[in-house]
């Protein structure tokens, strides 16, 4: 498939186009004050969010959801809005892993986000205008927090389980910790306690290419309708080459051409992993926001739940009652298995009650949102039987 820039005006169009549609999804007007680690307290936002299955009438089958970077709460069956697959459809369903005709699972679209919950595009109450960069910084906690509220209002004092991948895992570390009493058990996925040196450096690539865009205009773009759509499809380029492995990544592609029997001696895409870059970066831009973009990746880089809690991470998981499965992927070179032993080594240190799982595999920190037999194994395994424990538990 061969994409040119000239394919962008449409997609960008197509983006203010979804945001009409954010009407008809479910929302939850939060009302109770919120202190967010910036020191601003807010109030009378929205939280966008979707559930799964039906909460049955102990209430002990409730698994929350935490989505990643670019995710939503739409996690199953077809988004609503973009009319494609859930993103966490190999997991979450009907007879999956997750499955819904047992558990109720629920996901909130984050706090920053673009997906109906209160961020940077939506309107200021104050200026009649898109927030633009006079939205607050956020950060992980304060995400989870604003995640928890949902949870009294849905009526669920303690979750069977808490779980995500990559940004979804540090959100379920930072959850575990804010709320130890809030959740039964906890499966953190291909992430780490604190973003490294080069996560963050990444994050700033993504930030800098959407800033260098002329378009952005300091983050105004939204009052004349445009998208930085060129910056933004660049962030999301250098996402996905951080999210395949570089065995995968050779192996799906090594150096095939894109349709053609020899170089074109051209800047076009000569190659088929060109091709692949321009498609996940041009139609990145129909359903994202550039300046959640900046506001998600600077809370993932802030999170540091050692210097949160002045003990470190032990001090950061004393306590803990909750039940935790960590998972690393092999051929993850983003959020490495070393650094998810690290959590899991904290986590012993505190006491909890931890278990671990290294599932090989060569697709990379993407592993946990394609059709890996053995993770899905692995995850269904533990949920069935913490289903199990905590219900025997309830009984006592």
């Amino acid at each position: 498939m061969q994409l040119n820039r000239d394919f962008l005006p449409s997609l960008a169009g197509l983006f203010f186009y979804m945001n009409e549609k954010l009407e008809n999804i479910k929302k939850l007007n939060i009302t109770k004050p919120l202190l967010l680690d910036c020191k601003q307290s807010v109030s009378n936002f929205p939280l966008a969010y979707e559930t799964y299955g039906k909460l049955n009438k102990d209430k002990d089958n409730a698994i929350l959801v935490f989505h990643a970077l670019t995710g939503d709460q739409f996690v199953s069956g077809i988004n609503p809005v973009t009319k494609k697959e859930g993103w966490w459809n190999t997991a979450v369903g009907p007879g999956k892993a997750i499955d819904t005709n047992k558990y109720f699972v629920i996901c909130a679209n984050v706090i920053g986000g673009c997906m109906g919950s209160w961020g940077p595009k939506e309107i200021n109450k104050k200026t009649s205008e898109p927030y633009g960069l006079n939205f607050p910084v956020i950060t992980i906690r304060d995400i989870v927090k604003a995640q928890e509220t949902l949870l009294d209002h849905l009526g669920i004092k303690k979750l069977l389980c808490a779980t995500g991948g990559s940004m979804g895992g540090m959100q379920a570390l930072q959850f575990c910790a804010t709320f130890p009493d809030r959740t039964f058990s906890a499966i953190p996925i291909a992430c780490s306690t604190s973003h490294s040196a080069q996560n963050i450096a990444l994050n700033e690539l993504a930030r800098q290419a959407v800033m260098a865009d002329p378009v952005w205009d300091k983050g105004k773009y939204l009052k004349k309708k445009v998208q930085p759509k060129n910056g933004l499809a660049v962030a999301r380029m250098v996402g996905h080459i951080s999210y395949l492995s570089e065995k995968g990544m050779q192996e799906k592609f090594g150096r095939k051409l894109q349709e053609k029997a020899d170089y074109e001696f051209s800047f076009d895409a000569d190659f088929q992993v060109e091709s692949y870059l321009r498609h996940q970066g041009y139609t990145f831009v129909e359903r994202f926001d550039a300046n959640s973009i900046l506001y998600i990746t600077r809370a993932m880089d802030y999170f540091d739940l050692s210097r949160q809690f002045k003990g470190g991470l032990v001090e950061a998981f004393k306590n803990q009652q909750t039940k935790f499965l960590v998972i690393s992927f092999s051929s993850d070179w983003l959020y490495t298995t070393r650094e998810n032993k690290d959590t899991v080594i904290a986590l012993n240190a505190a006491g909890a009650d931890v278990s671990f799982a290294e599932i090989k595999t060569d697709k990379g920190h993407d592993s946990f949102l394609v059709n890996e037999p053995e993770f899905l194994k692995t995850i269904k395994g533990f949920i069935d039987s913490m289903h199990t424990k905590f219900k025997n538990e309830k009984r006592i």
